[in-house]
């Protein structure tokens, strides 16, 4: 049980609940095995990163080459090249990153320090993600892929999130939170149009969902904790 001696109730009730339910779905809607590996190494990643753990990462590394496979079996041009071509590499930048920026002691249970984006900083980042969805919109329209505007708005909302995690930001989670619901439809209108038995993707995102409600509310109180270290 040490491995799990920091984990809250509310964690492990979350982990175990959606497993159970990505369970079933492989048992009772012949749903595939790539799906079940992928939507269960993708919450084990996510919820790590909601406690502030490196760890995060080499599970990340499962989930980002098998959710590419899937998405580019539906079409979902903008989802696989995220994945494959972002997500991957990305894992191995935040392992290195994050080990740079361990906390030494304190806060119990947490690996990183945490920071908090600015006014300026928020605006930014918002013109950025408004400009990039329109441009990678019109690319994915261009290669002829499913649901582009949806497709484009989830790329380019990861892709700043993820560089919001990878900085350590708190503010990472409300991006996430958008990208979680997106991922949610888009996975709905793409099964719902196009059949297929892959129902553990919305089972992931869901729980995705519900886990960058907690890791937002979380990191919050991790950053003023090492704030109150520091002084």
């Amino acid at each position: 049980m040490g491995i799990l001696k920091s984990w809250t109730r509310f964690e492990m009730a979350w982990l175990f609940t959606f497993t159970m339910i990505n369970v079933y779905l492989f048992f009772a809607w012949s749903d595939s095995l790539i799906g079940l590996i992928s939507s269960f190494s993708g919450m084990l990643c996510v919820v790590l990163v909601a406690k502030g753990k490196i760890s995060n990462y080499y599970f990340g590394i499962i989930q980002t080459l098998t959710y590419a496979y899937i998405a580019y079996g539906y079409g979902l041009y903008g989802e696989a090249m995220l994945n494959a071509l972002f997500y991957f590499p990305i894992q191995f930048i935040g392992i290195y990153l994050w080990r740079k920026n361990k906390t030494e002691r304190g806060v119990k249970g947490e690996d990183v320090k945490v920071k908090s984006l600015s006014k300026m900083g928020w605006l930014y980042t918002l013109l950025t993600i408004f400009i990039l969805t329109i441009g990678y919109g019109f690319f994915l329209k261009y290669l002829g892929g499913n649901n582009v505007w949806t497709d484009s708005a989830t790329n380019v909302l990861s892709i700043a999130a993820q560089i919001m995690m990878l900085k350590r930001l708190t503010e990472q989670w409300l991006l996430w939170i958008a990208v979680n619901v997106l991922s949610i439809f888009l996975w709905l209108s793409v099964l719902l149009s196009q059949g297929g038995n892959d129902f553990s993707m919305l089972v992931m995102w869901s729980a995705f969902l519900v886990n960058s409600i907690y890791g937002y509310l979380n990191w919050r109180k991790m950053h003023v904790k090492q704030m109150e270290e520091v002084r």
